[in-house]
């Protein structure tokens, strides 16, 4: 369970704060009271979750590149974050493949860059670098992976994060050593989680805002791979469980520095084809979809992730079904659409999920 009072004041920096599992992960921790410090390139869509939901406002919001250690240094020594969120990232598949150098710099050294603000800047606590559930070696299987399963990646983004998962296992080895914990002080996660859907994610090449920009259009969406099978879940499912693994490694230490799963339960891993009916059905009249033959790049068409650790150690489980996620999805763009508050909106749906955990969020 989250606790909201352990957040209250307490100083906090999300790198990524301007994506969409950033934004929402930044509404929530300005609604339990934190103090919180964003670190990210500007919003890459028009439009975005940032803008419309006012993520900025009540937060310290820096617009710079994970790739620059310098400024990166600079914004750790000015504001002493306790925990820190590393969700920056190049984080899609299809533009890796054209743009496999700057995938590489930004998921690779920008973890390293921020890993090593952290040790040149005593006082982090807690430390969650966000990878994937990519990173693993995927033999395309009914294997569900678990985190002691083999890291891989047959493609640039999901080596990418494969490799920053091991940037991370060798920092927390030489210098932040859970033995020597009483004496550094800091504890270091890492945080491997399945297909995150949700209002105000405008992202390209991502089944669930292509199909919803192809529903507003009233076009056929074109779908690459019907039968592949993926873990979805709402966005708000695996950030509650970075939130419970970071109350954990401030009070815990040690014992939480490790790598962690947030996947949904098996009913919650339909096939693409599965989820688009349902998609459809939950939005109205006029959604299409086409199955698109031409050649693209190879995609995983099998990936199931085993949360059972975080199960039995967080007491984190999923709290949405598939159909709530998807329901909550489209009442977010409808009423994106009809021009409401969203910042109110999404805090609504924040406090909803929190509800269902049996939390309260403090206003």
């Amino acid at each position: 369970m989250i606790q909201p009072a352990f957040w209250k004041g307490r100083r906090v920096l999300v790198t990524g704060h301007t994506g969409f599992k950033g934004g929402w992960l930044s509404l929530w921790l300005q609604t339990m009271g934190a103090e919180v410090i964003g670190y990210a390139l500007p919003p890459a869509t028009q439009p975005n979750l940032f803008e419309i939901a006012r993520v900025g406002q009540k937060m310290e919001s820096i617009l710079a590149d994970i790739r620059d250690a310098n400024w990166l240094h600079a914004a750790f020594s000015t504001h002493q974050p306790e925990v820190v969120f590393h969700l920056a990232a190049q984080a899609e598949m299809l533009p890796a493949y054209s743009r496999p150098v700057e995938t590489y710099s930004t998921n690779v050294m920008g973890t390293v860059n921020v890993l090593e603000a952290v040790r040149q800047n005593q006082g982090v606590r807690a430390v969650v670098v966000v990878t994937s559930d990519k990173c693993y070696e995927n033999r395309e299987s009914r294997h569900a992976y678990r985190e002691g399963d083999s890291l891989g990646g047959a493609d640039p983004y999901s080596s990418s994060k494969g490799c920053a998962e091991l940037v991370t296992a060798a920092y927390r080895s030489s210098f932040f050593k859970p033995v020597d914990h009483a004496k550094h002080g800091t504890a270091i996660a890492t945080a491997r989680a399945g297909n995150a859907i949700g209002g105000g994610d405008w992202s390209a090449n991502r089944l669930i805002p292509d199909a919803i920009r192809a529903f507003v259009d009233k076009r056929p969406l074109q779908v690459r791979h019907p039968a592949a099978i993926r873990p979805w879940q709402h966005v708000l499912e695996p950030l509650a469980g970075y939130l419970m693994l970071a109350e954990q490694l401030v009070q815990q230490g040690a014992s939480f520095a490790d790598a962690w799963n947030f996947g949904p339960s098996d009913e919650n891993a339909p096939s693409v084809e599965q989820l688009l009916d349902a998609l459809g059905s939950l939005w109205g009249d006029g959604t299409t979809w086409e199955h698109d033959r031409n050649a693209h790049p190879h995609e995983a068409q099998q990936l199931r992730l085993d949360a059972s650790k975080a199960i039995s150690m967080l007491h984190w489980q999923p709290r949405w079904s598939l159909g709530s996620a998807l329901r909550m999805t489209v009442a977010w763009h409808h009423a994106h659409l009809r021009g409401e508050d969203m910042a109110a909106v999404s805090s609504l749906q924040i406090n909803r999920y929190c509800r269902a955990t049996s939390n309260v969020v403090m206003a």
